[in-house]
Order: structure tokens, then sequence, then C-alpha cells
């Protein structure tokens, strides 16, 4: 179930390869190595402590939340900053970071408007 879940997220990158002038048969064969490789890497990661990750960024979110539409914005964003740093030093994390730098090669480099952006002045609120 797994495998099928991660191939079927996989799906789109293959399309943009498809049409991505850059790229040849080679190139499309050692990105599908490397999605096998980054799959293998990713099914050691504890699926447990993941999902247990995944719950309390629920709660985070939801804490924010309600933080920020109850006017406490400077509280909602110390606490954003200080869960993104523990969330940033966590083994689980570390590990799907490390898995996915396997890809780093393999596919054409896409830049996603707002994430390489040098704002930083943007609030957790807004």
């Amino acid at each position: 179930m797994k495998k099928t879940t991660f191939l079927l997220l996989l799906v789109p990158l293959t399309g943009y390869a498809q049409n991505y002038s850059g790229m040849n048969e080679a190139d499309m064969q050692k990105m599908m190595q490397q999605m096998e490789k980054m799959q293998s890497c990713m099914e050691k990661v504890d699926q447990s402590k993941l999902k247990a990750l995944e719950q309390r960024s629920k709660k985070m979110e939801a804490e924010i939340k309600s933080l920020c539409a109850n006017g406490k914005r400077e509280k909602a964003q110390q606490q954003a900053i200080a869960f993104g740093r523990e969330i940033a030093t966590d083994p689980s994390i570390k590990s799907m970071i490390k898995c996915g730098e396997i890809m780093k090669d393999a596919m054409p480099q896409i830049t996603f408007k707002g994430v390489d952006s040098e704002n930083t002045d943007t609030h957790v609120c807004d």
C-alpha cells in the first residue's frame, strides 16, 4: 500500500520530466532509479514517529491559529519558531531530508515561487 501511494505521488514528476526538454531517456532512467533508492530509504523511517509528529503538528497549528485569532501574534510567532526548530532537529525528519537528498541530482532544478525568497518579514498569522 505504501509503495502504491508513493508511486502515485511521483506520477506528476514523471510527467514533468517527460515534458522537460532537457531530459532524455537516460536521464529519465536515472531519475527512476533514484526514486527507487529514495523510496527504499523512506521505508526505513519510523512511520509511527512520523505519525506522532503529524499529530503534534496539527495540534500546534490549531494552537497557533487560536493565538492569531485572539490577537496574540507575537506569542504565535514565538511558538511557531520554537516548534520549527524542534522539528528541524528531530531524527525522523533528518532521515527524511537525507532520503530526499537522493533525488537532488536526479531532477532538473525547480524553483518554487516564494521558497527561495529572502523575505524574512513574514509572520505566522499572515
